[in-house]
């Protein structure tokens, strides 16, 4: 004992101490590196064979393939809307969205759409109620892609987007949170961008930072702390000059939209920050548009637990893609 304290100048309780703390950190960060190293580099896009068509109730649930990744699109914009016990409040949401496209459709008769209900495994009638509206408006403008279990809203709005024939994709939630009116700015500023930059890499993120100081004030000290805590780690980490990135309300270009969904990982409550990372990344325009927002009764708050797994995410990302565990490649859809 005491030629330890001679050569190490501490005692040996504390030598003891030292040598545990640091036992115990070289075991986290062993199984850190193995959990970060052993994902693959290029995520593996996986379906469910009951993931890949769809049904259509006027034709007694005749079954019908949904396009996968392809290149040009059809139509000139895809409504993708990820669902999860949603019955209740997706009619009005949809309702208020069907009412945007045909009066778009009335003043402009060479426009097309689709909306792309992703079920995202619910437990109630997410899918019967979306099929009430498919009855109604036929296959041609609604499709509900029924997932085998859930995914998560990025797993969900990612297979919406694969499976999409848009020109430009619209992603929204089915809350209705966001007035599906605004639309129409988010569409402007995208096609300002195009013609500006001569580009068809563009993403435009409906932003509620303008509302921040009157949520602030009807928040909880704690749940403000979370979301600065958040805002901060976002900005630090990931993704800088987005002061809005979770917001779902998001317009893309057929082209970001698969370069960038196509490589995303996660697919949980942070799949918006690693898409805007990798956008960022890949040099994608991206641009905020502030919209309106209301909170909706119902609406799925985000539980303090995920707050705390939001920030680990946000911090595997960026060691992840530092490390090289996960990699940005170009996608060759033809290929897929």
């Amino acid at each position: 004992m005491e030629v330890i304290e001679v050569v190490f100048g501490v005692s040996f309780s504390t030598l003891f101490l030292y040598l545990s703390l640091l036992l115990v950190f070289a075991l986290i960060f062993s199984l850190v590196m193995i959990r970060i190293t052993t994902l693959d580099k290029v995520p593996e896009i996986k379906r469910f064979e009951s993931e890949k068509s769809y049904k259509d109730p006027n034709k007694n649930n005749a079954t019908y393939f949904f396009p996968f990744m392809e290149e040009e699109g059809s139509v000139d914009l895809s409504i993708v809307v990820p669902a999860y016990n949603e019955e209740e409040r997706m009619p009005i949401m949809l309702d208020e969205t069907l009412d945007y496209v045909k009066s778009k459709k009335r003043s402009n008769p060479s426009f097309t759409y689709e909306i792309i209900i992703v079920d995202d495994g619910s437990k109630d009638r997410t899918t019967q109620v979306g099929l009430q509206y498919v009855k109604k408006y036929g296959i041609g403008h609604i499709r509900v892609l029924t997932l085998a279990k859930n995914k998560g809203k990025g797993g969900a709005v990612r297979l919406g987007v694969l499976s999409s024939r848009g020109r430009k994709i619209l992603m929204v939630d089915a809350d209705g949170a966001t007035k599906f009116a605004d639309l129409d700015k988010l569409d402007k500023a995208l096609t300002d961008i195009q013609k500006t930059k001569n580009t068809k890499l563009v993403i435009i993120a409906g932003s509620r930072a303008h509302l921040q100081e009157e949520a602030v004030a009807h928040r909880s000290f704690f749940r403000n702390f979370l979301m600065y805590g958040f805002h901060f780690l976002v900005w630090f980490l990931c993704v800088k000059g987005v002061k809005d990135t979770q917001c779902g309300f998001k317009l893309f270009t057929r082209k970001a939209a698969f370069l960038t969904f196509t490589a995303l990982h996660v697919e949980r409550w942070a799949f918006d920050v690693e898409l805007l990372y990798i956008a960022q990344r890949l040099n994608i325009h991206i641009a905020e548009v502030g919209v309106n927002w209301q909170e909706i009764d119902g609406s799925k708050m985000i539980p303090v637990w995920s707050w705390l797994q939001m920030g680990r995410d946000l911090l595997l990302i960026r060691l992840r893609y530092l490390l090289g565990a996960w990699k940005i490649e170009p996608v060759n859809l033809k290929s897929q």
